[in-house]
């Protein structure tokens, strides 16, 4: 039950979570006391971590996940203020999962006595020096180049906080690595550069390059991202992807694939709106036409992209060149009227649910903005036939991690110089494929994100891809 003057905070969720221990007398309904008090507060009692029972009193740890801080600080309070409850202590749980860092490097080489220590350093590494020097390929093969990803950003877009510079963004650079190492077994390492312009990340990315097997770049605002991937892509001979472009769109293919499936409908068939077009947008846009969709529709705050537009960047200037047919203007609401498909990558509230009944029979609605969608679930519902969004905390997660730990693995299995839209979209069905015909609905089209047999699959067709894509360095040798 909720109190009448309570505020109204997000939806709880373990982003916002607390530990808590708390004193309590030793007597029964106490526990259920305090439970009653964090509920009317708005908050979720995720788990009770463990007691310790006294004569008079207990000690229980208990993990509370809310919607925002000032929601934790709304239910510390509440805990404050029942009778015969003592708050002693707690700690925000994600800040506490940071602490110092979430990787560390760690040796593959026993180092226990003079012989390995000959072997690992001098005299005996200058042996391997000497080898990739004289056939410089080796370094695949003999250095950590073999499996590591460099992860590199500019702080310029990071989530949904924009421009907050590079040590800010070094959390969310650590947490990618972080998943390369548990969905991949790949060492991904954060690289986060103090940089003011696209040629000074080129240069510095190129400098860095020989250390290792693949470019993973983030969080770089567009336009900039584009020149920037475009140009590494040309310098260097490893895959360089830019995560939030085309791990996008490659899991947002995946889930269209199957949608289409439970609504009866072809990619040729389509039109699809976009709402946002930015590098995810740009991205989802042109995947969506590798794979056969004829009819792209994109929306930026000044309404529908068409060739003609005078306020278009180069990206966007591409993207009304080869999308919107029909050149249709408006806002979006103008827009998806018919649309088989909405795809948000902008901002939330941006869909009204009026929006989407004017939409073709049967609508598909990805809305993914995070953390707050164009258009919440249980707002569409009734109305869209299939929803997905970008939070976990809803079915149909649209999430990167099921694209990019697999993409790196079979690009660096394979020895692939860069990645090509056959192994984009050998990736996306690899993804799609791993929800059992039998168990496709509207709620269940892309497999869970801890499905670690994903990137397995995934790895195994970009690897093929990239084969018979011609991309590989052995194919670019001769060998």
């Amino acid at each position: 039950m909720s109190l009448p003057d309570q505020p109204r905070y997000p939806t709880p969720t373990a982003a916002f979570s607390l530990r808590v221990r708390v004193r309590l007398v030793n007597r029964p309904g106490e526990l259920g006391r305090l439970a009653v008090t964090v509920g009317e507060a708005g908050g979720n009692i995720a788990g009770l971590e463990g007691f310790e029972a006294k004569l008079d009193t207990l000690d229980e740890d208990i993990v509370i996940n809310c919607g925002s801080e000032a929601h934790q600080q709304a239910v510390l309070d509440a805990i404050r203020g029942v009778d015969g409850v003592e708050l002693l202590e707690w700690e925000d749980r994600t800040f506490a999962m940071h602490e110092g860092g979430k990787i560390e490097v760690l040796p593959l080489a026993p180092v226990g006595d003079r012989d390995d220590l000959s072997m690992a350093y001098t005299p005996g590494v200058a042996r391997v020096c000497t080898a990739i020097e004289l056939d410089p390929p080796k370094v695949h093969e003999l250095t950590i180049k073999r499996n590591t990803v460099a992860i590199v950003s500019d702080g310029t877009a990071v989530l949904g906080l924009g421009d907050i510079g590079p040590a800010a963004a070094l959390p969310v650079m650590e947490g990618k690595a972080l998943l390369f190492k548990e969905f991949a077994g790949i060492d991904g390492f954060p690289i986060c550069l103090d940089v003011s312009t696209p040629d000074e990340v080129v240069e510095t990315v190129v400098r860095i390059a020989p250390v290792f097997g693949g470019i993973n770049l983030e969080d770089i605002a567009a336009p900039a991202c584009f020149e920037i991937e475009e140009r590494l892509i040309e310098l260097l001979d490893i895959p360089v992807f830019h995560d939030d472009q085309h791990g996008t769109s490659v899991v947002v293919l995946a889930a269209l694939t199957n949608a289409l499936q439970i609504v009866g409908k072809q990619m040729a068939d389509l039109t699809v709106a976009i709402a946002g077009v930015g590098a995810a947008g740009v991205a989802i846009g042109k995947i969506l036409m590798h794979a056969g969709v004829t009819n792209v529709i994109g929306v930026d705050r000044q309404g529908a992209i068409f060739d003609g537009r005078a306020d278009l960047n180069p990206a966007k200037a591409w993207f009304a060149q080869n999308t919107n047919p029909e050149r249709r203007a408006g806002s979006l609401s103008d827009v998806i009227r018919g649309a088989d498909v909405f795809v948000g990558v902008s901002g939330p509230g941006l869909l009204k649910r009026d929006d989407i009944a004017t939409m073709a029979t049967d609508p598909i609605v990805f809305a993914l903005a995070n953390p707050e969608p164009e258009i919440r679930p249980e707002e569409a519902a009734g109305v869209a036939a299939v929803i997905a969004t970008g939070r976990s905390d809803y079915p149909n997660q649209i999430n990167n991690v099921l694209c990019f730990p697999g993409m790196f693995r079979g690009a660096l299995d394979a020895g692939a110089t860069r990645i090509t839209h056959g192994m984009q979209l050998a990736a996306a069905r690899a993804i799609a494929a791993k929800v059992p015909a039998d168990l496709l609905a509207p709620d269940f089209v892309v497999p869970s994100v801890f499905d670690k047999t994903v990137g397995e699959v995934v790895a195994a067709a970009v690897a093929e891809a990239a084969v018979a894509d011609g991309v590989t360095r052995a194919q670019r040798a001769g060998r």
